[in-house]
């Protein structure tokens, strides 16, 4: 797989074709937290942690609720605007299944 990247990125860069940067999967996990921006280092890794530690996806909506609840109002209270409604599509490993029966070629909704 890692070798197929590097050969497509190769490919694209003797073609001229653009490459999309993409961040460590640090950053990308950072970037699914509703609210990250307003978040310290801690607690996206706790929020992460929890999420991981809930058994039921029932457990992990009433979860993501009560975090986005907590989310807008600091952000009122700091005088920030988050959206409305978290972004649709968790991103890989977060909805129902956990990501299960991704197999090789999947791009888990990414698109590169």
């Amino acid at each position: 797989m890692k070798h197929l990247s590097i050969l497509a990125i190769s490919l694209f860069v003797a073609l001229g074709v653009p490459v999309p940067v993409v961040a460590d999967s640090h950053m990308q996990a950072r970037e699914r937290v509703y609210g990250s921006e307003i978040m310290t280092q801690q607690e996206r890794t706790e929020y992460r942690d929890r999420m991981r530690a809930l058994k039921t996806e029932q457990e992990r909506e009433a979860f993501r609720q009560e975090h986005h609840q907590k989310m807008q109002e600091r952000a009122k209270a700091q005088g920030k605007r988050l959206p409305d409604m978290p972004p649709a599509g968790r991103g890989p490993g977060m909805g129902p299944g956990g990501g299960k029966g991704m197999g090789p070629g999947g791009r888990g909704g990414y698109g590169y």
